[in-house]
């Protein structure tokens, strides 16, 4: 049962914004995710950021609002707090805020809002297309820690080196995850270069010792990732039953991942220079009050699974501690741009399948009083599904299983429109991630685009 269901996410609502009234859109007047976007200074000649929210095909400015005086009112005082700043951090820290500050943009939105002449001019002011506009980060992300949340994922890439025993034995008691790098990590739409590193020796030959190059085995990782809101001071652990009031929203991650480097260097302290080249998110953050109507039970546990130890359990996360997101990888080539062709899709999966939630992966990060800070990201890991198609990277949608001889068959490449084959990513390659939210009886909706393109090592 959903609890946390109010007015602002009614069906009925429509947007003076007619866009945003079409029922294939990302962004209705029940989403509205937060952006940060670049505008300019016509009278300093200076590019500033500014705040905003998606609503349709438009972005709504909410440094336009302020400027209009439309929050001057006593009774907009704490919302005027957190629309002055060019970031979403203080609304991060107050979580009672967001509820207050989607009813005050809902109701400037709305189509059944009221206004003279004034009112109808802002709303024209106040608008500018998606298409046009330059997207930056919607936080200063200052600590990353990516997860491996999902017991697919784990298996599958365990039964690659461990047939006999794809899982590790504290798996199903201890929610796995390491430090990531925070400076790389930047806004959808931009390039990634392909990274170098050192590659271990041939299966082969072993004495041949190991190279230094471009990787070979360039992937993607499809995530989801966290945005935390208040955190916790330094000492004082966040319990599971409080921790879903530290997660401010979710955005698409992608963690691009090196797999020949890794393969060589993450023993035994784990990912290192395979990883931390760059990570790309989205640049909206979905707030979690607007995915409240998509809520779920977590992930079902095998009957014969070790129940989580009392700090990581709790009746009420475990009924409604999921999010039924879906989620979709696409491809373009080089060529596929050239010659016109769509992206491809390459797998369809759902966040609802991952083994630990995420009031689970933030109460076990804070366990030992490691404090959290507003606009800290924590990433799921690769989300992967039980079957074939919803597999969340390459490493695993190419594997092809362990032959007849206990040796693993050759990969089996996903062949494009194009005529060409991949069984990791190309220089030119184009990834993009779509995720989006339905149920009877709700809006859809969804988290817009996370994409980059692979130039080649330099």
């Amino acid at each position: 049962m959903n609890t946390g269901l109010n007015e602002t996410h009614d069906p009925n609502l429509k947007s003076w914004v007619e866009s945003a009234n079409d029922p294939n859109t990302d962004f209705p007047i029940q989403n509205l995710p937060l952006c940060v976007f670049l505008t300019h200074d016509e009278q300093d000649d200076l590019d500033f950021e500014a705040q905003g929210v998606l609503i349709g095909d438009q972005v709504l400015d909410i440094n336009m609002l302020l400027q209009s005086g439309m929050f001057d009112a006593d009774e907009y005082n704490d919302v005027a707090e957190v629309f002055e700043r060019p970031d979403w951090s203080v609304l991060a820290r107050k979580p009672d805020m967001v509820r207050e500050a989607r009813r005050v943009l809902q109701r400037f939105l709305r189509d059944d809002s009221i206004g003279g002449q004034q009112v109808r001019r802002l709303r024209r002011k106040s608008l500018r297309s998606i298409s046009e506009t330059r997207f930056v980060a919607p936080f200063l992300v200052a600590n990353y820690t990516d997860f491996y949340a999902s017991i697919h994922h784990a298996s599958t890439v365990g039964a690659m080196f461990r047939p006999d025993n794809p899982l590790l034995p504290n798996y199903k008691h201890v929610p796995i995850g390491y430090h990531g790098r925070a400076s790389s990590i930047v806004v959808s739409g931009t390039d990634i270069r392909r990274p170098k590193g050192q590659q271990s020796p041939p299966d082969d030959n072993p004495s041949a010792g190991p190279t230094f190059g471009p990787c070979k085995l360039l992937d993607y990782e499809l995530e989801i990732g966290a945005l935390i809101g208040p955190g916790n001071t330094l000492g004082e652990p966040i319990s599971i039953a409080n921790a879903r009031d530290h997660i401010f929203g979710l955005c698409l991650l992608n963690d691009w991942s090196a797999r020949d480097m890794q393969k060589w260097e993450y023993q035994p302290l784990g990912p290192f220079l395979a990883k931390n080249f760059a990570s790309t998110i989205s640049p909206f953050v979905v707030t979690l009050e607007a995915l409240e109507p998509f809520r779920c039970p977590a992930e079902p546990r095998p009957a014969s699974d070790p129940r989580p130890l009392p700090y990581l359990f709790d009746e009420n996360d475990q009924r409604t501690g999921g999010y039924d997101i879906t989620l979709e990888v696409y491809l373009q080539s080089a060529d596929m741009l050239k010659r016109g062709l769509s992206p491809i899709r390459l797998s369809r999966g759902s966040f609802k399948n991952l083994y630990w939630t995420l009031a689970q992966l933030v109460t076990h990060h804070t366990s030992n009083g490691c404090n959290l800070q507003p606009g800290d990201l924590l990433g799921s890991g690769t989300v992967s599904g039980p079957t074939p198609e919803s597999r969340g990277c390459l490493l695993e949608l190419t594997w092809d299983g362990i032959g007849p001889d206990g040796k693993p068959k050759p990969r089996k490449p996903i062949e494009l429109p194009s005529g060409e084959k991949r069984i990791f990513l190309a220089d030119g390659d184009t990834v993009i991630f779509k995720a989006f939210c339905e149920r009877e009886g709700f809006r859809r909706i969804g988290f817009g685009e996370c994409r980059g393109t692979i130039l080649p090592a330099l």
